[in-house]
Parts: C-alpha cells; structure tokens; sequence
C-alpha cells in the first residue's frame, strides 16, 4: 500500500473523531504540531531507530507533545509503533483536505506577475468561488517568468491565462 493511500485511512480516521466530537479546528492544530516535528532531525532519528526502546519512545513523544489532546498523541504513539511517523505531514495534509471539503472551502493558488493588492485578491477569489461554488482561500506567488495574465489552480483544476501561454499557442496557430 502506498504511503499516500495509508495516510488517507488515518487522516479518514482523525477525520471521523473530529466530527464525533466535533472538535475540527483542536485536530488540525495538533495535526500541524506532530508534523512540524519532522523538522526536528533528532527527534525523528530516536523515533525511528531500532535501538530506542518503546518505553523511551512513549516517554519522548509524552514530552515533546504535552500540549496535544491526548488522542493525537496516541495517534502520534500509534504512527511511531507502525514505523510510521514519518507520513505525519501526509496525514495532516489529507486532513486538511477533508476539512475544507466538509467546510466547502477551496485552496486556490494564483500567480501574477506583480503582488495583489487587497482588493483585487478579494476580488479575484470571489470569481474563483463562482467558478468553483466553493469558498475560496487564496495564497498568492509572484512569477515574472509568465509574462502577465494570471496562473490559478485550484485543486486539479489549472486556470492558465497567462501571456507566456497565449502567446505558445499563437505561434503553433501560425506555425501551421
């Protein structure tokens, strides 16, 4: 079974909790918590050596994370005894995900070739959200390298209006 598919069945799993108890917004925060500690290389060293008795690992994670609901951290307990911290992120990330959905709300991700002002942000996600039927939270880049226009993806769905695109597909047009 492949990493992303396990991390679904968990993040399905944390999903299911959250909505029993109805704590959404307590789940994604310690979600991001146990994988912000990724970043730590010793940690994740300790918890994934052989050498580290279960009792060492239990009291270091018991520790690391004493401000997560006692549920995370037996998700965290539960990952680290399967060998699986290390698919933490792809937990939190499927999470969220099925958060945003139950929430119908979409992340868009819009690059321009200058900064946004406020205005047109909100503007531009307000179409976005009529083209989607969702609620739009947009995070913005800035890419010289598409020449102007506007590169939106939200999801799978890829919206290219940019100049470098227009302009490859006016030179197939004229070269045939």
């Amino acid at each position: 079974m492949q990493r992303s598919a396990i991390a679904k069945r968990y993040a399905q799993a944390v999903f299911e909790i959250a909505e029993e108890t109805n704590a959404f917004d307590r789940w994604m925060a310690d979600l991001e918590q146990l994988a912000a500690a990724l970043d730590e290389g010793q940690l994740v060293a300790v918890l994934e050596s052989p050498k580290a008795r279960v009792e060492d690992r239990t009291r270091l994670l018991t520790a690391r994370f004493a401000n997560v609901s006692p549920l995370a951290l037996n998700l965290a307990l539960l990952l680290v005894s399967k060998g699986r911290f290390p698919i933490v992120g792809q937990v939190r990330d499927e999470y969220e995900g099925l958060l945003n959905d139950h929430r119908n709300v979409a992340i868009a991700e819009a690059t321009t070739v200058v900064e946004l002002s406020p205005a047109e942000k909100d503007k531009l996600a307000e179409q976005l959200g009529q083209l989607t039927g969702k609620r739009i939270v947009l995070r913005t880049k800035v890419d010289p390298a598409i020449g102007g226009g506007l590169l939106a993806r939200i999801g799978d769905r890829v919206i290219d209006g940019t100049v470098r695109t227009r302009l490859a597909l006016l030179k197939d047009q004229l070269a045939i």
